[in-house]
């Protein structure tokens, strides 16, 4: 590699290669299998109903395959070389973006820990500012963020004098890994138990408020804080005492006005910081998820700054990865098919998918297409707002230095707050053509599609450290309300003006429309899942044959699709680190949400259109619980509160298991085993796949 290179993309050729040989032999065989089907339907010697029913079923599936295969085209994986950036004084601003809502769902000491952990990222403190959303206007976090601040005043300058990687101090002081500390003097050990002291004393002071008043204030004006003002003490600080700015925001909420959920505040925090900091990029994280290497701005910054890519590149985003998933991971929520095989594929295609979480984004991207920054500018106050000063900014997203950015006075303030108010984006193009948008609960997801419709591209990094953790689910309910939500979210979309098979089409290339149809399409799996778990099982019962004979050259087709999907996903598991348990416990989640939640995001989406339902978001619950945690490490689904969920599961594994025994006898009077064999293999794999999952929930339903 060149000296001075900042980054370097690198396509994984042999797994592109053995990727378009298996498409090439997976699809010879679904067409033969298809082909089989439709001209024994078209014979008309076989049970219509039954087999019409199936054929759906079977080209649901192909299409949703045809879609899986962009992600395996081009996969590339990508480095950086952040010694190459040049000197502090060049690297551009960055604002920071925390949304909390819920202080219930999202305890409040942990979205301080994320707080505190990008406060001390290591990046120029007077290039940095951080921008805390309460869209709960809870007093307590505002206290707790005032708490924190004080906190950091001796956290972050001992972060920076020893070196210290994991500047979360709740992972800092729980870590027996003694990696994270690389100096062991007598000094270092004193100021670490006086830290640690103080770190004790800031989680009692916070816990004290916890209860004390409702956080979830419906009917409240917009409350727009200054915590720490870099400016006003910069002159006072040396250079490990420095930090950034912090703010906290809570716009105005009314019953009467409509509330926007995450895009809402998101939009909310581009205009105050605005003002404020201007910087010309954001990073925007989930509160529950902290930055565990202070390099990851520097990290990103090697794209940004890249002039080869720059101009078009609208962010860069990193893998979500948790710190709680257990080595078995039955609830999948690592994700590994998504940030270790999917984001990697669509990277290589001009850009993966935004994640909500851990990215770094280009906040002209958000306003402009490439190459036309003026493009809403003509007619500033009709598309931006009433807002002279928020306006001048948007020529200013170059970025500011410190020195020359205006004092936060009570003016700036009295004008933040009606930036923040409910009001100020009437009439004009927020959440349509400016900032997140509003057509779909995910609003990064799908703004980050609206991006790339628009021309601009992202890039994936995925370091050896991770530069961010989270929080994973680690109980059946919140996972299923989790993925219902997104389901319901994706397929709205799918179903709209905006799906990829139209409005996509023209505006992306193919593969990458291929990918963002898979995330808006791939839902409709729990339809034919559902129908395979019930159709075949009631024909095996009664001895009617959907499949060719053992002994018919025909059923290589059907047994080659089976396998052949089971091997490619064994590859991909075991190339990214898994194991066979990986595979089995993947394979069973995916049969689990298939029949649940993504059936039950589907549903949502028909009950809106019915207008039975209406948009609402539900939180799930990020406070870890000592029994659920016990469980999850044991390997064992914990159903509490998600019976409603599971009952088409169970209904779908009682059925097959009756279905098999019952079939089973028949085959006996009927010795036709070549006949029904694929039908009675389903059955078995079905039943042996919801087995665990049926132990842990009969005894909840029997109470």
């Amino acid at each position: 590699m060149a000296a001075g290179f900042l980054n370097t993309c690198t396509v994984q050729k042999s797994r592109a290669v053995l990727n378009r040989v298996h498409i090439l032999f997976h699809f010879t065989a679904i067409l033969f299998l298809l082909y089989y089907r439709i001209s024994s339907l078209l014979h008309g010697n076989v049970p219509f109903v039954s087999w019409i029913v199936i054929t759906i079923s079977e080209l649901i599936f192909t299409f949703i395959w045809i879609l899986t295969q962009a992600f395996r085209w081009r996969p590339v994986v990508r480095t950086v070389e952040p010694e190459n950036l040049p000197g502090y004084d060049k690297l551009p601003g960055v604002d920071v973006f925390i949304c909390t809502t819920d202080s219930n769902n999202e305890p409040v000491v942990e979205v301080m820990n994320t707080v505190l952990s990008v406060m001390a990222l290591d990046y120029p403190p007077e290039k940095l500012a951080v921008y805390v959303s309460d869209d709960g206007g809870a007093p307590e976090t505002l206290y707790a963020l005032k708490e924190a601040c004080q906190f950091a005043m001796s956290w972050i300058p001992f972060c920076r004098k020893y070196g210290i990687k994991n500047r979360c101090p709740d992972a800092y002081f729980s870590s027996s890994d003694d990696s994270e500390r690389l100096v062991w003097s007598d000094e270092f050990k004193g100021e670490e138990q006086k830290i640690k002291l103080n770190y004790e004393n800031f989680k009692k002071n916070v816990d004290k408020t916890s209860d004390v008043e409702d956080s979830d204030r419906p009917d409240r004006p917009a409350h727009v804080e200054v915590i720490y003002d870099n400016r006003k003490n910069g002159g006072f600080e040396d250079d490990q005492s420095k930090m950034p700015l912090l703010v906290y925001v809570s716009r105005e909420r009314r019953p009467s006005h409509p509330h926007r959920f995450k895009a809402g505040a998101l939009n909310a925090l581009l205009r105050v910081s605005g003002i404020m900091s201007n910087a010309p990029y954001t990073l925007v994280l989930d509160c529950d998820m902290y930055c565990n290497d202070p390099t990851s701005a520097k990290q990103a910054m090697c794209f940004h700054l890249d002039p080869k890519i720059s101009g078009s590149l609208a962010y860069v985003q990193f893998p979500q990865v948790f710190y709680n998933v257990s080595k078995n991971d039955i609830y999948d929520g690592q994700a590994r098919s998504a940030y270790k095989t999917r984001y990697q594929g669509m990277d290589g295609i001009r850009g993966t998918v935004c994640a909500g979480t851990g990215y770094y984004l280009k906040k002209k991207a958000l306003y402009c297409r490439p190459g036309n920054e003026d493009e809403f500018l003509n007619e500033a106050e009709k598309n931006f707002g009433h807002s002279s000063k928020f306006i001048d900014s948007l020529t200013e997203l170059n970025g500011k230095p410190a020195n020359e950015r205006e004092n936060l006075s009570a003016a700036i303030i009295e004008e933040a707050k009606g930036l923040a108010s409910c009001t100020f984006e009437d009439n004009t193009e927020w959440g349509k053509e400016i900032g997140y948008s509003y057509d779909c609960m995910l609003e990064s997801t799908f703004t980050g599609y609206l991006l790339h419709c628009k021309g601009w591209k992202s890039v994936y990094l995925y370091p050896k450290r991770p530069c961010f953790l989270g929080c994973a689910t680690i109980d059946m309910k919140d996972a299923m309300v989790q993925l219902m939500n997104w389901s319901s979210a994706l397929v709205e979309v799918g179903l709209s003006r905006f799906s990829p098979l139209t409005y996509g089409m023209s505006r992306v290339s193919i593969l990458q429309n291929l990918c963002y149809g898979y995330f808006m399409f791939s839902h409709f799996f729990s339809v034919p899942c559902f129908l395979y778990g019930i159709v075949p099982q009631l024909c095996f019962l009664y001895g009617i044959p959907l499949y060719p004979k053992v002994t018919n050259p025909w059923f290589a087709a059907f047994a080659t699709v089976f396998i052949s999907s089971l091997c490619q996903h064994l590859y991909e598991v075991l190339s990214s680190g898994g194991s066979v348990s990986t595979w089995w416990n993947e394979q069973r989640i995916w049969m689990i949400r298939s029949v649940t939640a993504c059936l039950f995001g589907c549903l949502d989406v028909f009950f809106k259109w019915l207008g039975i339902a209406k948009e609402s978001f539900r939180s799930t619950n990020k406070s870890i619980d000592q029994e659920k945690l016990e469980k999850y490490e044991k390997g064992k689904f914990n159903f509490n509160g998600a019976k409603n969920f599971m009952i088409p599961l169970i209904l779908l594994v009682l059925l097959n298991l009756g279905c098999f025994i019952g079939g089973l006898k028949g085959l006996i009077h009927r010795r036709n085993v070549e006949e029904m064999f694929g039908q009675g293999f389903l059955s078995l794999y079905i039943f042996v796949l919801g087995l665990p999952i049926l132990e842990g929930l009969i005894p909840k339903l029997s109470n």
